[in-house]
């Protein structure tokens, strides 16, 4: 697949999920409680999912590349140029946490993305913000974000992988990686984490982005603490996507917010000295008027493009053909075997295209872009 001509290339874009993600997902198999608890009757719990393949019934029509990009250029209003706009750094960071919050998306349960293969791209611009992606690493799967907006002076650097375990009656999946959003008129930089998934078989099935996360910014010394909810072991709890957390000053150690709500409604903060509330999220914002992506430049595209790469298994998908979408998956998994046993042979080392990929000291993967711009690009989201 990777190594189709120019004139061989198609393209199948697929929409965004909106905050009614789970009712719009008209190809999912029949049964799917049965076939999952089937798929997993051999896997040991503890298990590590990192190689285990997923028959097409069990896949969304896209890439984990696009539901990575999907979190940030999808949106019903740009929350991201609204990072850069305030003067008073407080008010940068507050709108730095909304835009975090806006990552996070409804799953469908019981369907997963494909695993990227090595080298696949996806490439994509929205108004002034031009977001490009690449698998980095097969194994272990590593992905890679940059983004940006010259005209609001904002940069997105992301290197993540995904760490899924198999606990008997869910998977959970860590998401390791360091995220970081760049204020260059400011010169500011925001780190933070991602929330990690989990998805429950039993007893009621569901799928929840759960956990710590933090983000940072050194320049202002501000920092926040948010602890995503999932919903309750028996799914009578109160707490489904919900999130809190604080946001305070680091030296001295002086707590400014108080912050409480849901990922999928909205999100308010407590002032601590005043008393006051206010709301600095809200999910319609978001979620509402969403738009496909569409090309701009078939011949702008590359044979790398994930919506590329996977068109032939996103269609039968959508039209649940699953011997055609058994039969386009495994051409384009043995295209990756193929490759992979190509420089083996030749004793050639993979060298990604736009990120250069390093290992930190603390246990976790770095990349950097090899570009300082990105390009904008042959698919685009449409304004109107």
């Amino acid at each position: 697949m990777l190594g189709r001509s120019k004139d061989e290339i198609k393209v199948v874009l697929t929409k965004p999920f909106s905050i009614d993600g789970e009712s719009e997902a008209d190809y999912r198999a029949p049964n799917l409680i049965q076939r999952i608890l089937s798929l997993f009757k051999n896997v040991r719990p503890g298990s590590d999912l990192t190689h285990f393949k997923l028959p097409p019934l069990f896949n969304l029509p896209k890439s984990h590349l696009q539901c990575y990009g999907e979190q940030v250029f999808c949106t019903g209003t740009d929350v991201l140029s609204r990072c850069n706009m305030p003067e008073n750094p407080l008010e940068r960071f507050l709108s730095v946490v909304a835009w975090s919050i806006s990552m996070c998306r409804p799953l469908v349960f019981g369907v997963a993305p494909y695993n990227p293969v090595l080298g696949e791209t996806h490439h994509v611009s929205s108004g002034t913000l031009n977001v490009l992606l690449e698998q980095i690493s097969h194994h272990p799967p590593v992905s890679a974000l940059h983004a940006t907006d010259e005209e609001h002076d904002i940069e997105l650097i992301w290197c993540q992988q995904c760490v899924s375990k198999f606990n008997g009656a869910s998977v959970d999946t860590e998401v390791r990686g360091k995220r970081q959003l760049k204020l260059l008129s400011r010169g500011e930089m925001y780190e933070m984490n991602s929330p990690n998934l989990l998805i429950r078989f039993l007893p009621l099935p569901g799928v929840d982005w759960s956990g710590n996360v933090r983000i940072r910014c050194k320049e202002t010394g501000l920092e926040a603490e948010l602890r995503y909810g999932p919903k309750s072991f028996l799914g009578l709890g109160g707490s489904h996507r919900s999130v809190k957390g604080k946001i305070y000053e680091t030296s001295p150690k002086r707590i400014l917010y108080e912050l409480n709500g849901h990922w999928d409604r909205t999100v308010t903060v407590k002032d601590n000295n005043s008393g006051k509330l206010r709301v600095i999220y809200n999910a319609e914002e978001v979620y509402s008027g969403l738009r496909t992506p569409v090309v701009k430049d078939l011949q702008g595209v590359e044979s790398t493009e994930s919506t590329a790469v996977w068109s032939e298994v996103s269609e039968a998908i959508m039209r649940q053909n699953w011997e055609k979408a058994k039969e386009a998956k495994n051409a384009v998994e043995e295209n990756q075997r193929k490759v992979s046993r190509e420089m083996e042979s030749e004793g050639k080392t993979w060298v990604p295209q736009h990120f250069s990929l390093s290992y930190s000291k603390d246990g976790g993967w770095e990349c950097s872009p090899v570009q300082q711009w990105v390009p904008p690009a042959p698919i685009v989201v449409p304004l109107t």
